[in-house]
């Protein structure tokens, strides 16, 4: 799980906001290039002038993120003096030259993203507990190197943390020999330098980012929004970003930001929204076609929401978003369908009559929809004339109430500190029983989220008797929303201890004349001060 202590320090924080630094101007490849053999070479050597080659950083391909990481270290570590032009040029170099193809970064976006409640599972337990105990496995999957650099790696973490080796998963086993013969070697298949899909995706036309794209996002504790984002080039893979939309319930949604892309798919923008400073990560299709990701706030990860976007141009027709989600039988709403090229009759499936065409745009069409009384529970196809896409439940009833995220944490701060407090945020999502008329069964299903009245409760007995619920924080019923109380020692909790706990969390629907519960778990904890920009 990706809840790792991760430097929360002014130079950490430049560093991340190096990424999406474009106002200065772009510094030429060749220019990268000097400030790599001015600024690298007293430790790295040269191996070859014409390509060029260099010691150990040409034997590496990383993300924009993971190249600002090893900069990062360089300076924090080794001293490392450059500018914030200097380094954001390094970055852009290192990752157009050396970063990671489109299908190397699928299943670890999460990382990037910045979705810190993500619960990591891999396949091979060996490197969940010689690699994933420190930091997450995704940090690892968003690298490649050579058996030889693998090796090098084992020999950093030693020398570099040499109590390693006397930590949990490491005291109990003959740790270093097992790293070099059978870590290396199992690391440098799994993530070779090498392979198809990165001599593919060199060769391969890059993404046109210049146009304007029709989006729509999803915030827990918001709900959902569509607008159109345009974006206009400004020098070389550095773009002018405006944004302007609403929210479902209409208020706005407009803000104005920069960009920058690097190896040719990876978008990170800065974007003033409604004066709120949030950063978009988002990656382009290989078709450059869609956009998608997460964009959250600057200053708090926690608060973002999912973004997914179509380029609104002559033969990309395509559905990316429907809202509202779902509709009971018997009950009409307005619903909205987001995409591009979006012509023809509107279908929401079986069980549903379209009542009337209430607005409709080249990136959206709003309908007034209507369910059969006698409808039952079923998830169907959306269509608007031959474009097919998402999805929209009918139900008769909800059997089943599952709290989203099942386990995530919060975290106390503020109180004078420098740390501000880490909010979760949950949404309720509704589940109908399938075809063999029992909940909790492989054909259930979803029928998506619906609103909720909230609450927390005591986790187990310890929490019960520490009185977790009053001293960890408080929920909003409204929103899902839990804000944590404040950082530092409370006197009036036993043996002035902070603010932790351990939190049952629990959603309310109503259904018609039922009640539905379901519940997660929330862990409220210390702050986190390693913030690296890859936990």
């Amino acid at each position: 799980m990706a809840l790792n202590t991760i430097i929360k320090s002014p130079l950490a924080l430049a560093i991340t906001a190096a990424l999406t630094t474009t106002a200065l101007p772009a510094i030429a490849q060749d220019e990268a290039v000097k400030i790599v053999q001015s600024k690298c070479l007293a430790c790295h050597t040269e191996e070859s002038s014409k390509a060029p080659q260099w010691s150990r950083i040409s034997h590496q391909r990383k993300t924009p993120e993971g190249w600002l990481m090893t900069i990062g270290r360089m300076q924090m570590m080794h001293g490392l003096q450059i500018s914030d032009d200097e380094r954001s040029a390094v970055v852009k170099y290192l990752a157009d030259r050396q970063g990671l193809a489109p299908e190397e970064t699928t299943d670890y976006r999460y990382a990037m993203e910045r979705r810190l409640d993500t619960m990591e599972v891999f396949d091979d337990s060996q490197l969940e507990e010689m690699c994933a105990r420190c930091h997450s496995g995704a940090r690892v999957g968003l690298q490649r190197r050579p058996a030889a650099e693998w090796e090098h790696l084992v020999h950093f973490h030693l020398g570099q943390w040499p109590s390693t080796e006397y930590q949990a998963l490491a005291r109990d086993r003959d740790w270093f020999p097992i790293a070099l013969n059978e870590m290396v070697p199992k690391l440098a298949k799994m993530f070779p330098m090498d392979n198809d899909n990165w001599k593919q995706w060199q060769a391969a036309t890059k993404p046109n980012f210049v146009g304007e794209w029709s989006f729509a996002v999803h915030q827990p504790g918001r709900g959902d929004g569509r607008g159109v984002m345009k974006v206009e080039q400004q020098e070389a893979d550095r773009y002018s970003v405006t944004v302007e939309g609403q929210w479902a319930d209409g208020t706005p949604l407009k803000g104005f930001g920069s960009a920058i892309v690097y190896t040719g798919f990876e978008w990170r923008a800065q974007i003033d929204l409604g004066g709120v400073q949030m950063r978009q990560v988002l990656a382009a299709s290989k078709d450059g076609m869609n956009l998608s990701g997460r964009v959250f706030e600057t200053v708090h990860d926690e608060r973002g929401m999912e973004f997914s976007a179509a380029k609104a141009t002559t033969g990309n027709s395509q559905i990316i978003a429907v809202y509202p989600q779902n509709l009971k039988a018997g009950e009409s709403t307005e619903v909205t369908i987001v995409g591009s090229g979006l012509k023809g009759r509107v279908s929401l499936g079986k069980g549903v009559s379209v009542e009337k065409v209430l607005n409709r745009t080249y990136n959206s069409v709003t309908v007034l929809a209507k369910a059969a009384k006698g409808a039952t529970t079923s998830a169907n196809g959306v269509s608007v004339g031959a474009v097919n896409g998402g999805q929209f439940a009918v139900y008769d009833k909800v059997d089943q109430v599952k709290v989203m995220p099942a386990f995530t944490i919060a975290r106390v701060g503020g109180n004078g500190g420098s740390t501000p407090k880490v909010q979760a945020r949950f949404e309720a999502e509704a589940w109908g029983a399938g075809a063999d008329g029992k909940a909790g069964t492989e054909d259930d299903i979803r029928i998506g989220y619906l609103p909720a009245s909230w609450h927390v409760e005591p986790f187990d007995e310890a929490a019960k008797a520490d009185n977790d619920v009053h001293f960890a924080g408080r929920m909003n019923a409204a929103s899902g929303v839990f804000t944590p109380g404040n950082a530092g020692p409370n006197p009036e909790r036993r043996m002035s201890t902070n603010n932790a706990g351990n939190l049952k969390v629990v959603a309310q629907v109503q259904d018609g004349d039922q009640t539905l519960t379901g519940d997660g778990q929330l862990i409220v904890t210390v702050q986190r001060w390693n913030d690296a920009p890859l936990p």
